[in-house]
């Protein structure tokens, strides 16, 4: 008896996510066959060897004895009341540890804090282009994903007006991601309280992806949005992957600021489902009061001569150099989001493009359209590579442009 293949949900279809995808898929084929692959689709800082803070392994190591059993839905004290504290850094001195919780990463945070709020048909505005697990999220969860554009004449950063004239009824949620992935944007202060404003105005919850928020570059300033918002609800997101160079360890925050009498009910919603899970890793959330509250080595990155600051040097000027590229320089996260020039033919394959560089030069990139974009000139690669591989990089995006445009 022949039996039908087992077909999965239809609404995964419409996920994107090609970080990790077939490209990724092929790119381990590749290295299975003895091949050496510069992977630039995954800002994964231990892969290229920038590891978490010696001081954050021995807060682990210590408290092992204190790790077997379940803990909280919400997380450990330790670690939410480091994160409260340093929310009271920044000029939030209300915030108390009940308002934060730790999650598996920001990811399992997004994923819970959507599922909480959407009704089927509810709308989430998410920005153009976006981290992809924004709107997979809100997908997977009923809802529709309302994208809002940040385009690249504009240095990636979204018009207010444009924004709000796509609110309607449904929206439930304005998503910010500062600094961005895949952009590199850092939003200016006064372009944050517009969209802080434009919450307060439609009722809308304000979801803040804040996990790169002390990689900045040059005289770029980061602006926390909680600090702006008063009349509204809003949640910030981040964690240890980033900044800490500890993805593995998969610890994230998520912290509830703004008019919390009228979040209550919906913060409960979110530690219910936190609960079926039982717990996040407990071991690695013992880190996270000595990451806040220790020395923030990731500065030594980011300034002059730092690895980052000096990768994100090398894209920038071999993007000058380059006869069909050009780039809105990044100010922060750990990407860059380089263009095919206009004159380029105007069906220019991202995808297509993508697969001949991983097969021709070995190089692994995501392309730009994975992003929720329509324009496919665009390609993302992560910075976190030294300078001298990215500038070989960029030239062999280069030379194989001019066979495809010869």
């Amino acid at each position: 008896m022949t039996r039908n293949a087992i077909q999965p949900a239809s609404r995964v279809a419409e996920v994107r996510y090609e970080i990790r995808g077939r490209l990724a898929r092929r790119a381990a084929e590749l290295e299975r066959q003895g091949h050496e692959i510069l992977q630039l689709n995954v800002g994964n800082p231990g892969a290229f060897g920038l590891q978490a803070p010696e001081t954050m392994r021995q807060a682990v190591v210590r408290n092992l004895q204190d790790s077997d059993a379940y803990g909280p839905q919400t997380g450990i004290f330790p670690a939410r009341e480091a994160v409260a504290i340093r929310f009271q850094e920044r000029g939030l001195v209300d915030t108390r540890f009940g308002q934060v919780m730790i999650g598996n990463g920001v990811s399992e945070l997004v994923d819970l804090s959507l599922r909480a709020l959407l009704e089927p048909g509810d709308e989430v505005l998410i920005p153009a282009p976006d981290y992809p697990l924004w709107t997979a999220a809100t997908v997977l969860n009923g809802g529709r994903a309302v994208h809002y554009q940040c385009r690249a004449d504009n240095g990636f950063l979204p018009d207010p007006d444009e924004l709000e004239a796509q609110i309607t009824p449904r929206t439930r949620a304005l998503v910010v991601i500062n600094p961005n992935n895949p952009t590199g944007a850092v939003y200016p202060k006064a372009l944050l309280e517009r969209l802080a404003d434009l919450a307060r105005r439609h009722d809308l919850v304000l979801m803040s992806d804040e996990i790169y928020d002390a990689i900045t570059f040059d005289s770029a300033e980061f602006t926390p949005m909680a600090t702006l918002v008063e009349d509204a609800v809003c949640i910030t997101y981040g964690g240890l992957s980033k900044v800490y160079r500890a993805c593995g360890w998969r610890v994230g925050w998520m912290v509830f600021t703004g008019e919390l009498d009228r979040a209550e009910e919906y913060r409960l919603a979110v530690e219910k489902l936190a609960a079926l899970r039982l717990s996040s890793n407990v071991p690695t959330q013992w880190a996270v009061q000595t990451a806040l509250g220790g020395y923030q080595s990731i500065h030594e990155l980011t300034a002059p001569e730092g690895r980052l600051y000096e990768s994100r040097r090398a894209v920038i000027e071999s993007v000058k150099r380059a006869r069909h590229l050009e780039l809105v320089p990044p100010q922060g996260a750990m990407y860059a989001f380089p263009r095919v020039r206009q004159s380029a033919s105007a069906d220019f394959d991202d995808h297509g493009f993508a697969e001949r560089l991983l097969e021709h030069a070995h190089v692994l990139i995501v392309p730009g359209t994975s992003f929720n974009i329509a324009d496919s000139r665009h390609f993302r690669l992560t910075l976190l590579p030294e300078a001298h591989r990215l500038e070989r990089a960029i030239e062999a995006i280069d030379e194989l442009l001019d066979d495809v445009f010869q």
